[in-house]
């Protein structure tokens, strides 16, 4: 039986399990990018990147012949691809400050609110608002653009492969060598963790080839908040009409069918159930009810800025640069170049306000 043949039903709920597997991975490795880069910028601990490099050259091993095949098992498959452009550098560079400000990405948002951490209440609306609200703007599609650059499609994925794959490599020398003199004083990780470092990325890497071949597409996150909240302004009285952005088949669709049968919206609610049972089961919920009106400020302006920076820049640190890079786009290399020096000031802010580094 190929994928193709599944009943609709059967697929959802497997994409829901999916999710929840991603989810309870997430909170086994303690895998994250917002915390890593803080360690990384603030105390010059670059030890918890090194999963991420992992999981981008594991899976950009894994897709490859896929993606050159069109796709596996009687399923079509498209890699994550976007123009290399300029509304991915602004769109990357807000991202990452706001990454800081509002203490998670589009995965660990998901991932802290499954654990019960009262601020992402606050983050994930103002997430799906920003996207959303970026949706409703077209200033950023006309930006310059050198269009989709597939390395895969240009190079070969052979030669693809095994360029990205010396980069990763060149990468996690050079960090390991900057960080060898700093790594020893930064402050203890708390962690609850007990995988190796490596585990993370290798169970990441697998289940993101599941999710490419049964959702057809890599891994992606942010595209849902942007729907939640235009299902909400059309319950409101908005019209769709009025943007360009919605009028696009795949964006009416949706919009017209129910966020149970949305791809990304399905994974999404499944990692946060997925973190929540994981972390239940091991004694990992961190519900506080106390919270300082500045972190709750922080934590709005923080989940605008992504929402915002993830619309125009074609998604976030997994729809854009795992999925992006692993599918040997440039433009998700390009989001990464952005989205750390965006980081750098988004820790800067956090100390200048008196939050935590």
């Amino acid at each position: 039986m190929s994928l193709l043949t599944l009943d609709p039903e059967v697929r959802n709920i497997l994409l829901l399990l999916l999710g929840a597997l991603l989810g309870a991975t997430l909170f086994h490795a303690d895998f994250g990018f917002t915390g890593a880069y803080r360690r990384l910028i603030a105390h010059g601990d670059g030890s918890t990147v090194m999963p991420q490099l992992l999981l981008v050259g594991l899976c950009t091993a894994l897709f490859a012949p896929v993606l050159a095949a069109g796709g596996l098992f009687g399923q079509g498959v498209a890699g994550a691809t976007a123009p290399v452009s300029l509304s991915v550098v602004i769109g990357a560079f807000v991202f990452g400050i706001g990454m800081q400000l509002g203490g998670g990405c589009g995965s660990g948002t998901l991932y802290a609110l499954g654990r019960g951490s009262l601020p992402m209440f606050v983050t994930l609306p103002a997430f799906c608002a920003g996207g959303f609200w970026a949706s409703l703007h077209s200033w950023w599609q006309e930006l310059p653009s050198a269009g989709e650059i597939v390395l895969g499609e240009t190079l070969g994925w052979p030669q693809a492969v095994g360029l990205q794959v010396a980069v990763l490599l060149g990468l996690a020398w050079a960090l390991r060598r900057w960080t060898a003199g700093t790594r020893a004083s930064a402050p203890p990780r708390v962690t609850h963790s007990t995988w190796p470092w490596w585990w993370g990325g290798v169970v990441l890497a697998l289940l993101c080839v599941i999710t490419l071949l049964l959702a057809g597409h890599p891994w992606t996150i942010t595209w849902a908040f942007t729907l939640w909240a235009a299902k909400v302004a059309v319950a409101l009285g908005w019209d769709p009409a009025t943007s360009a952005f919605w009028q696009g088949d795949f964006q009416q669709q949706a919009l017209q069918s129910s966020v149970f049968t949305d791809t990304t919206s399905l994974m999404d609610m499944g990692l946060i159930l997925g973190t929540f049972v994981a972390a239940a089961l091991a004694g990992g919920l961190v519900f506080r009810l106390k919270t300082s009106p500045r972190q709750f400020l922080t934590a709005l302006v923080g989940g605008l800025m992504m929402g915002y920076g993830a619309r125009i820049a074609y998604g976030c640190n997994i729809g854009a640069f795992v999925s992006g890079a692993a599918s040997t786009s440039l433009h998700g290399w390009l989001w990464i170049a952005m989205a750390l020096p965006g980081n750098w000031v988004g820790v800067a802010l956090r100390r200048r306000i008196g939050l935590a580094v």
